[in-house]
């Protein structure tokens, strides 16, 4: 039946992608968590779970990664698109273990390079004292540097295409913007784009036409 068919190509998809889908499933649980709280409760619950300045000079490690199981703006089937548009194709590829050090390089680097920007600005008067509490939670840094990584699976001159498409897309913010998370999401590209060596051995060309099939052998 085309039913059946469909559904185990659908897992089949899912299973090339383990890491992709597990993390997924877990801001999945977290954000039906969020919609329970209180927002007085869930407020404080995130604040400490975020890599603000205040907390990454306390509990640098474990806000690094509680902040990463958490989606600040509490709608999780966006994400699903977004994962199995970009993190799915690129751990297939990549394979999990060089996917997650991308995904991982992003988020911690984007992470202390735009928190080091805003303790620069609160010291230079540029920012209030109570930035140092401000919420920074979320995977976009992890998914802007997976987003530019994928730039090396595709062929000239598409590539240069979508390298290009990538700037302007995490550049327009930064510059019209100018917030800490816009300098994050751009730091995150420039990540991306940095973890060339990661790619080594696996920078067969894709054709941008071809649609994601079954898992590859």
């Amino acid at each position: 039946m085309r039913i059946n068919r469909g559904v185990h190509r659908v897992w089949a998809y899912v299973r090339s992608a383990p890491g992709t889908y597990v993390w997924l499933a877990v801001l999945f649980v977290t954000t039906v968590a969020m919609h329970h709280m209180s927002p007085e409760f869930e407020q404080e619950f995130l604040r400490q779970r975020s890599t603000n300045i205040h907390e990454l000079s306390s509990n640098p490690v474990r806000v690094l990664v509680s902040s990463a199981m958490w989606i600040d703006s509490g709608h999780w089937l966006p994400y699903v698109v977004l994962y199995s548009v970009f993190h799915a194709p690129a751990e297939r590829w990549l394979g999990t273990a060089r996917w997650l050090a991308v995904c991982a390089a992003a988020h911690v680097l984007a992470t202390l390079i735009s928190e080091g920007a805003l303790l620069w600005g609160i010291r230079h008067g540029m920012a209030p004292e109570s930035a140092v509490n401000t919420l920074d939670i979320g995977v976009s840094y992890a998914l802007a540097g997976v987003i530019a990584v994928l730039v090396y699976r595709i062929p000239a001159p598409w590539r240069y295409v979508y390298g290009f498409a990538v700037l302007v897309v995490y550049a327009v913010p930064l510059v019209t913007g100018r917030t800490f998370t816009d300098l994050g999401h751009f730091t995150s590209a420039l990540i991306g784009f940095g973890c060339r060596p990661l790619v080594g051995g696996r920078e067969k060309a894709r054709n941008p036409k071809e649609t994601a099939g079954a898992p590859a052998g």
